[in-house]
């Protein structure tokens, strides 16, 4: 799947684009009508822990399914997005079946 990165008031660094990216590409094994991905990356001016945000929209045909995580780490966002984007996408499927 192709996913576009982008970077909310900072510099995103390649690990963390390949790390994002690989996570994505196993959406595939869901549902593989995937058209492509975009992932958002933020970090929020609050004084908690939990300020950084992963925003994740996954675009398939007649649909788009998105999520929005918050977190400590992006790591931890983007894992717990691609869980959530995984429910939704067998979700779709199951729907899209008549199931």
């Amino acid at each position: 799947m192709k996913v576009q990165v982008q970077s909310v008031n900072f510099k995103v660094d390649q690990k963390l684009v390949d790390f994002i990216q690989k996570r994505m590409d196993k959406l595939d094994q869901y549902y593989d009508r995937i058209v492509d991905g975009e992932v958002y990356l933020k970090v929020d001016n609050n004084h908690t822990r939990e300020n950084k945000i992963v925003e994740v929209r996954v675009n398939v045909p007649g649909n788009d399914l998105m999520v929005k995580k918050e977190c400590t780490s992006f790591e931890e966002a983007t894992d717990l997005a691609a869980d959530a984007l995984r429910r939704q996408l067998e979700r779709h499927k199951a729907k899209v079946r008549g199931v």
